[in-house]
């Protein structure tokens, strides 16, 4: 796969000098789960990101739970813990890939190219011996990145919108299937998804803990091939990211439309669906 290594890569690689090794353990029921989990046990000089401090922008009356930070000043903190444009970053968690799969995106929109995540985490890596220590690590010496943002990888609302009635477009619902139902939400402040959207629950892209095989992945999303224009998003454009990743793995390009139901919901006047598309 291009996007995601095992451990065997890992242990091959882990003493590269241009390679940056991140913990992004996440909980979105307990947000300070990761650095707790992150001072118990890490690989070996992985640098510790937080989803909420270091993913994510300032939340407002729009725009979603977790908007995106200043990219640049995003950039200026990447840097801090070594990373350049030429730098390969590996990115792990507990074996999800939510929270990584949100960095991953973030880093290709700004130009680094070398980006992937472990393939069942921390858990995994732990499970065929890899070590693990407790030593804080803060990064190698200081990056320097030249900030190209890739605009088409990214939609606004107003996109969205815009694109409602376009046969040409598809846009996917990444949340579970109870939520995109309007059955329960937990979160939001209306319950439902965006008309037209389809279902495609991001966790049904793992078996087991591990990511489906490529046939099987594009067998799941076959029916994406025929529209021109992809839109994604889920709760709050993290586990929506997951959907991104896994469509760049069979060749499909998408968009993700940050805010997602968090911010679309946000609108009064906003359109609410509750039937299957």
């Amino acid at each position: 796969m291009k996007n995601i290594v095992n451990v065997t890569w890992l242990k091959e690689h882990k003493e590269d000098d241009n390679l940056v090794i991140i913990d992004c353990r996440f909980s979105l029921q307990d947000p300070s789960y990761g650095d707790k989990a992150y001072e118990v046990a890490h690989i070996p000089q992985a640098v510790m990101l937080n989803l909420d401090r270091d993913l994510a922008g300032e939340k407002g009356e729009h725009g979603g739970r977790h908007p995106l930070p200043n990219m640049y000043d995003f950039a200026r903190s990447m840097e801090s813990k070594g990373i350049s444009n030429s730098t390969t970053v590996v990115i792990y968690d507990d074996g999800d890939l939510a929270a990584p799969s949100r960095l991953w995106w973030m880093l290709k929109y700004i130009g680094i190219e070398k980006v992937y995540l472990l393939e069942g985490g921390i858990k995994q890596w732990i499970a065929e011996g890899g070590e693990v220590n407790n030593i804080p690590f803060y990064g190698k010496e200081k990056g320097k990145i030249e900030v190209k943002l890739s605009n088409n990888m990214e939609c606004s609302m107003e996109d969205v919108k815009e694109h409602l009635s376009d046969k040409d477009t598809i846009i996917i619902d990444s949340r579970a299937r109870e939520r995109y139902l309007g059955l329960v939400e937990p979160i939001d402040k209306k319950a439902g998804h965006i008309p037209g959207a389809k279902n495609y629950d991001w966790t049904q892209n793992f078996k087991d803990g591990k990511v489906l095989e490529l046939k099987e992945l594009e067998e799941r999303f076959k029916e994406i091939k025929a529209y021109k224009n992809i839109i994604v998003h889920c709760g709050s454009g993290v586990t929506g990211c997951a959907n991104v990743l896994i469509l760049d793995e069979i060749g499909i390009p998408s968009k993700l439309y940050v805010g997602s139901w968090s911010d679309w919901s946000s609108y009064e006047n906003n359109s609410v669906s509750t039937v299957e598309e």
